[in-house]
Formats: C-alpha cells, sequence, structure tokens
C-alpha cells in the first residue's frame, strides 16, 4: 500500500501524483504505470532504476553485502543445507520438513534419466560446437517431449515442468561434455546426491569409475546453491519476458541460458580464468597488479569486486572457504593455481584493493575450483546455468502466479528520421 506520493514537474507544471509503494525491505518505488496517461515514459538504460516486477524469492543489499532466498541468509543455506533444500526454498517458500524433503529429493532424483530420443539430438551438433550451444538447443527441444505439461495456467503443471527441469539439466550438460570431448555418455545414478550425480556423469567412463571424493562433491554443492538465483539479473529477466508472452517453460529456460551465455553475465567465472592464464606464472604478478592499478592501463582484474555487491560478496565468504579445502585435498600443481592464490593474497592485504573494495567475488573461487577439479573453461557457463535453473523457474512460475500479468513490452526514446517522403526505386 501506498504511504506517500511523489509529484512529476516539468517546467513549473505539474504532471501528476504517483504512488510510493514499499516492501518488506529495500529501496521503496514509484508507481509509475499511469505515467503513460500523461504522454511520458521514464528513460533507464539498462533497467539501472527500475523495479520490473514484485517477487518474494530472493532480497539483495549491495551496500551491505546481503543476498538472502525466502528470507534465509546465503552463508547459512550453503553451509547447513545441500542445493536441492535451497531449491526446496526457492520454489515453495519456506525450509523443509524431513519428511518433504525427502519427498522433494525423491521426485527430483527418479526425473534424471532423459528421453532416449532426446540423446540423438547431440549427434547432430558439430564435435567442436561449445557446450552452451548444445545446451540451449536441447533445453529448447525438451518441450516438444512434454506435450501433456505445456499448460502453464495449470499450478499442477508448472511444478511437474520445474522439477523436470531441475532433475534434467545436471544430465543434459554433463551429456554437453561427453560429446565435446567424444566420449560415452553417462547415465544417472539414483543413489547418489545430485552433486555426486553430476560428478558422476562428467567424469566416469566405462573402462574406469570415478570415485567422487566428499570435499569435491560438497564444494560442487555449494557452487550450485551459490549461483542459484540473484533477484532481477539479466538472464532471469529474461526468463520473465519471454514466459510473459506465454511460452512455454523449457523455451523461456532455454531463453534464459542464452542471456547467461553473454560474456558480460555468465562468463565472469571462465574470464577469470583467461586472465590467470593471461598472467601466466608467480613472476608476472606484481607486473599485471601494477597495471590493474593504472588507470590508463586497459587490463582488468576479473573476479575482483561486483556490481552488485559495493562492500563483499557475501557469497565469495563461502566459497573462499571452500576453495582452499579443495586446492589442499587435491594438492595440484599448476601454476596457474598459484597465481590466482597470489592474486587472493594483494586483493586481501594491498590498500589500494581494500580502499576500492576490489575484493576477490564468487566467481574468482568457483572458477578455481572448477578447474582445480578437471572441468573446463568452456563448461563453467554451463555449470552456472544448470545451478540457475531453480532461480529461473521460480521466478517464471511467480510471475504467472500473480494476477493481472501482461505481456513485457518496454517503450524508447525514438531518435530516428520522421515523415520522410518515400520515392520509388525506378526514380531513385
Amino acid at each position: 500500500m501506498a504511504e506517500s506520493k511523489a509529484t512529476l514537474s516539468i517546467d513549473g507544471k505539474e504532471i501528476g501524483e504517483f504512488p510510493v509503494l514499499k516492501g518488506t525491505a529495500g529501496t521503496d518505488v514509484i508507481d509509475i504505470r499511469t505515467l503513460g496517461s500523461h504522454g511520458y515514459f521514464t528513460y533507464d538504460p539498462g533497467f539501472l532504476a527500475t523495479g520490473s516486477c514484485e517477487s518474494s524469492i530472493t532480497y539483495i543489499d549491495g551496500g551491505k553485502g546481503v543476498l538472502q532466498h525466502r528470507g534465509y541468509p546465503i552463508d547459512s543455506l550453503a553451509k547447513q543445507a545441500d542445493y536441492l533444500e535451497v531449491c526446496y526454498i526457492l520454489l515453495n517458500g519456506d525450509a523443509p520438513t524431513q519428511s518433504e524433503y525427502e519427498e522433494f529429493k525423491s521426485i527430483i532424483t527418479t526425473h534424471t534419466m532423459v528421453h532416449e530420443k532426446l540423446v540423438h539430438f547431440f549427434h547432430g551438433f558439430l564435435p567442436d560446437a561449445h557446450p552452451m550451444a548444445m545446451l540451449c538447443g536441447v533445453v529448447g527441444a525438451m518441450s516438444s517431449f512434454y506435450h501433456s505439461d505445456l499448460d502453464i495456467t495449470d499450478p499442477a503443471q508448472r511444478k511437474r515442468s520445474a522439477h523436470r527441469l531441475i532433475a534434467k539439466m545436471p544430465t543434459i550438460a554433463a551429456m554437453a561434455y561427453k560429446y565435446s570431448v567424444g566420449q560415452p555418455f553417462v547415465y544417472p545414478r539414483n543413489e547418489l546426491s545430485y552433486a555426486e550425480n553430476f560428478l558422476h556423469m562428467m567424469f566416469s567412463v566405462p573402462a574406469e569409475e570415478y570415485i567422487v571424493s566428499p570435499t569435491v562433491a560438497n564444494a560442487m554443492d555449494r557452487i550450485f546453491t551459490l549461483h542459484a538465483d540473484h533477484e532481477q539479473n539479466a538472464s532471469t529477466s529474461t526468463v520473465r519476458l519471454a514466459g510473459s508472452s506465454g511460452a512455454n517453460p523449457y523455451a523461456c529456460i532455454a531463453a534464459g541460458v542464452a542471456s547467461l551465455w553473454g560474456p558480460a553475465h555468465g562468463g565472469a567465472n571462465e574470464a577469470c580464468l583467461t586472465m590467470l592464464e593471461q598472467i601466466g606464472s608467480l613472476e608476472n604478478v606484481a607486473e599485471y597488479v601494477a597495471k590493474a592499478k593504472d588507470k590508463n592501463d586497459p587490463f582488468r582484474l576479473m573476479g575482483f569486486g561486483h556490481r552488485v555487491y559495493k562492500n563483499f560478496d557475501p557469497r565469495a565468504t563461502v566459497m573462499r572457504e571452500t576453495c582452499h579445502e579443495v586446492l589442499n585435498e587435491l594438492g595440484i600443481s599448476d601454476p596457474l593455481l598459484d597465481v590466482a592464490m597470489a592474486l587472493e593474497k594483494v586483493a586481501l592485504e594491498d590498500p589500494y584493493f581494500i580502499e576500492k573494495k576490489l575484493y576477490p567475488n564468487v566467481d574468482f573461487y568457483s572458477g578455481i575450483i572448477l578447474k582445480a577439479i578437471g572441468i573446463p573453461s568452456s563448461m563453467f557457463t554451463v555449470i552456472f546455468a544448470m545451478s540457475r535453473t531453480v532461480g529461473w523457474i521460480a521466478h517464471w512460475d511467480e510471475m504467472l502466479s500473480q494476477p493481472g500479468q501482461k505481456i513485457g513490452r518496454p517503450r524508447q526514446k525514438y531518435t530516428g528520421e520522421i515523415n520522410r517522403e518515400f520515392v520509388p526505386l525506378n526514380k531513385r
């Protein structure tokens, strides 16, 4: 309910009053839905000051380093819950009881297999196709397999679609990897946890079974949890916009995958690894740190600071601890990992980085973990998409559950020609 109003005046003339709406936390919003009737639109490229929807799923306060899902702080979830419990919370609003959790886990586990005909889609891709291209295409194609669950007005069908997507994304993601390296597909095993099953499908081969390390499985589960949702980011907004047209859930999630593929969004941890490769060795760290401090030098440290979090990334605090656990257990000798740890030390101790708040973020640590366990950088964004699927589908379902939803239709500031006389081709 509006507690106050904002008055808009242009050239001294009052245009109208607009309600100021308050949520349970965060920034108040000015309801400008009637502004168009006054002959004006707002202009906000990138939607940096626009509230596009009403949501009760995720709350972020970037200035204070706060990230909460349904009111639960992200560090509590990452340390005390597994990914499937977080999925339940995002989808249903509350933490499950033991019986609710076991039922949910059973549903997801029994839906991990994909239709054998879906497997054949992969063979239409060239061997060097990017795994994200395969993921985008195959997820979109899932709608052709589940005709009986495409009525988006039916909450039960939406729920089954949500369960199906969460369950099958690891299988599809692992298949994309196996196809890219020329290895046979590995089918899921129901006795394994969500993270263990993904690692099993990624790394098992017929000649030798992959033994999943509990430390690595825990790290992978935390990566899933820490990427599960992040409010109205580019890919989530894409899913919502696609869903506002009435598109089926698989088309909407494929749209989210496509948006996430952009290097400015989901490619941050891959860009971080590319930066480490550019630095190359410990001997070059000081040189590149100096370049990063030079505002006239184009070099930028990737994986440090965050657009939303102006103080610290709450996800990175958990991920840092997990990263060191994995590196200590695996004992890997890798020059790039040595470079990463040297950069971390600089960022946490150098006054320049402390003052600028260029702290290592979640992408920095997750990229290091994924590299350490043998996952190629081309799969980093695929894993991000797999993790974020639950957030996308939760926002999609929430949007469709709210009354009076309309198709998204932004407006523009037109700067082109007007009222030009058209001359027929034979007279030009």
